[in-house]
């Protein structure tokens, strides 16, 4: 396994990480995710990635289990968590969501219990928070610093000027600013990435655990025939990624790429992950594999990565046209 420095830290993630959105809970439970984690971490996968919101805090607490069951030496991986959805959807209170400090606090301590772990390597602040003042973050995540119940905190789906504000405020009141930022990243979303977020990896030397590095399977090409049954598309209430997903130019599009998958005698999914990890600013990203051969596919792009030559990564790129 390859592993990177998370930017300007000392840390060291996997350059392939392990995620549960959506899986844990739904498509994956105890038994499943003691397969799938005991396979990630043989093959050196160190940091697996959780958030509050997933199946209303279910995937931490399958999660939790399964390390405490293996039994795995605590320095040896990392653990994160994300906050500001909350766990009740539209039943939230006012005080059970946003970034004000009442909710990281308590959403904090709630996921320290159903990870049943002394403190989260990585924090994230789930989504930017309009109603809560930047300063209110900053302070919050120092605090949690301070008490030793997170080592390093980031943003999720920020805007690069946010991100920026925070590092100011950070820099003007010494305190320590966001380690690492969330996106989603793959073959069509790459404005973020490639564009906005530039003049914070030079700057900031800030790192990056990508999400969704296969488009939410597309870029598997299991859905070129249709929607599997049982597969994320096909679960109820995530007919919104359906309609975002299934469009036809596309399907065109991971039909074409299949084609450079062939030549290069792999699957299409283990050289979308590849050409994720191929951009040197991405830290780490995150796999959501739900059985163990998805799983020893997608840890083949580490190798697959020398085979991305300048001439390959060209041809990719006359196909998907998507580049900002």
């Amino acid at each position: 396994m390859e592993y990177r420095r998370m930017g300007n830290t000392g840390l060291k993630l996997s350059v392939l990480s392990y995620g549960s959105w959506v899986t844990f809970s739904r498509q994956v439970d105890d038994g499943a995710s003691e397969r799938l984690m005991g396979l990630a971490y043989d093959n050196g996968v160190n940091f697996f990635d959780n958030a509050e919101v997933y199946e209303g805090g279910r995937s931490e607490e399958i999660m939790g289990r399964t390390l405490k069951k293996m039994g795995w030496d605590r320095t040896s991986y990392c653990v994160s968590s994300k906050a500001f959805f909350g766990l009740y959807g539209k039943e939230n209170k006012p005080t059970q969501h946003g970034l004000n400090r009442k909710h990281l606090m308590e959403a904090c301590h709630a996921a320290l219990r159903r990870l049943q772990t002394d403190y989260l390597d990585l924090y994230f602040c789930h989504r930017p928070d309009p109603e809560t003042p930047i300063e209110e973050v900053v302070w919050t995540m120092n605090i949690l610093l301070q008490q030793g119940k997170i080592l390093y905190w980031g943003t999720s789906e920020w805007s690069a000027e946010e991100i920026e504000q925070a590092q100011w405020i950070a820099d003007e009141l010494s305190l320590i600013g966001p380690a690492m930022e969330q996106p989603q990243y793959n073959l069509f979303e790459r404005q973020k990435m490639e564009a906005d977020y530039l003049n914070l990896f030079h700057e900031y030397g800030m790192g990056t655990t990508i999400w969704s590095p296969l488009a939410s399977g597309l870029l598997s090409g299991k859905y070129l025939d249709g929607i599997p049954e049982g597969s994320r598309l096909a679960l109820e209430n995530y007919s919104w990624l359906k309609e975002r997903m299934m469009q036809e130019d596309k399907l065109a599009k991971v039909r074409k790429l299949l084609s450079v998958a062939n030549e290069l005698s792999t699957t299409l999914a283990t050289l979308s992950i590849a050409w994720c990890i191929k951009n040197p600013n991405v830290t780490t990203a995150i796999l959501g594999a739900t059985k163990e051969m998805q799983l020893a596919e997608n840890l083949e792009a580490v190798a697959l990565q020398e085979k991305l030559t300048p001439e390959v990564m060209a041809e990719i790129e006359a196909i998907m046209g998507t580049k900002p």
